[in-house]
């Protein structure tokens, strides 16, 4: 049975985790197994092969994550969804917010496609301490691996003094009237229909209990161009309706016989969840203005290769 204390924490626990690039499920799968006695049982509890009450519960909470995002970013949701349905009126896409819509549509393609057919059978497959160690413990490598290839295709000193040139340039035509000045395109909006369904692929590795949506979604996006601000803004706004998706279709089964008995921790660790969502959504806005994603690959690889050697 699942307690209510045990509702709070691991509604804390994925709240915050699914949004850091560290894995939520990983987490929801290996805290439980680390605290062992009444937690460990939780991870096993139940038929594995048609899923289990508990995995039941942490996708069920998918849908206050989901729900703090949209509230969190609700000014770009109803630009993107204005801009979307706008491109259908007029078979146009003229603006940032009408390209934004249609990255979004291309970018969950992908995850889409092999999440109806995958994700059941991956999640009762790996959701284990172990597979999970192994799996967080890859997750701290790819980080490792965007942070490094990012860095290779910065701009070099060359690089930099031809743009200083060109914007001399550019800045002499518009002063002598030659040139019209026009608003800076938003970085997002630089991203093509190939850039927007690899870096939706990307998201796919979060099938597996371990790899990280977030940060497997912010590693294509260092790869193909976004600093880390966009990136982790492209991410969560990719991941709301993969995670609220995820958590609608969970609702029926929380309803037959893997909800007995849980359906009030499901509502109070929902709360909790959604609370801590829009918390670390807040912090990460933040942070990633600044900072990068090697303490999250510093955590994955410690606390993976731990999980890996405690239940090998």
């Amino acid at each position: 049975m699942l307690t209510y204390t045990q509702a709070v924490v691991i509604g804390a626990l994925q709240g915050i985790t699914e949004l850091f690039p560290i894995s939520s499920l990983g987490h929801s799968v290996l805290v439980p197994a680390w605290l062992g006695g009444s937690w460990s049982d939780l991870v096993t509890q139940g038929d594995s092969d048609t899923g289990t009450p508990y995995l039941a519960f942490v996708v069920g909470l998918h849908v206050a994550t989901a729900l703090a995002l949209l509230v969190f970013y609700w000014r770009d949701w109803v630009d993107i969804v204005t801009g979307f349905l706008t491109t259908l009126r007029t078979r146009r896409i003229e603006t940032s917010s009408q390209r934004l819509a249609w990255l979004v549509i291309i970018a969950t393609v992908p995850v889409g496609v092999l999440g109806l057919l995958l994700e059941h059978p991956l999640r009762t497959l790996f959701a284990k301490p172990l597979a999970a160690g192994l799996f967080l413990t890859l997750n701290g490598v790819v980080l490792i691996a965007g942070e490094v290839l990012r860095r290779r295709n910065l701009p070099t000193l060359a690089d930099y003094g031809r743009q200083f040139a060109a914007s001399e340039a550019r800045a002499a035509a518009i002063e002598k009237g030659y040139l019209v000045e026009s608003a800076p395109e938003p970085q997002l909006a630089s991203l093509n229909v190939k850039d927007g369904l690899l870096i939706g692929a990307a998201q796919t590795g979060a099938l597996f209990a371990g790899i990280s949506r977030s940060g497997m979604t912010m590693v294509g996006g260092l790869l193909r161009g976004l600093d880390h601000e966009d990136s982790a803004k492209f991410a969560f706004l990719l991941a709301t309706p993969v995670i609220l998706a995820a958590g609608v279709l969970k609702l029926p089964t929380l309803a037959g016989p893997q909800g007995d008995g849980i359906l009030g921790q499901v509502l109070v660790g929902s709360i909790v969840a959604g609370g801590a969502a829009y918390l670390a959504v807040r912090f990460l806005e933040r942070y990633f203005k600044t900072n990068s994603l090697l303490p999250f690959a510093i955590y994955s690889l410690a606390f993976g290769v731990a999980s890996v050697v405690q239940f090998r």
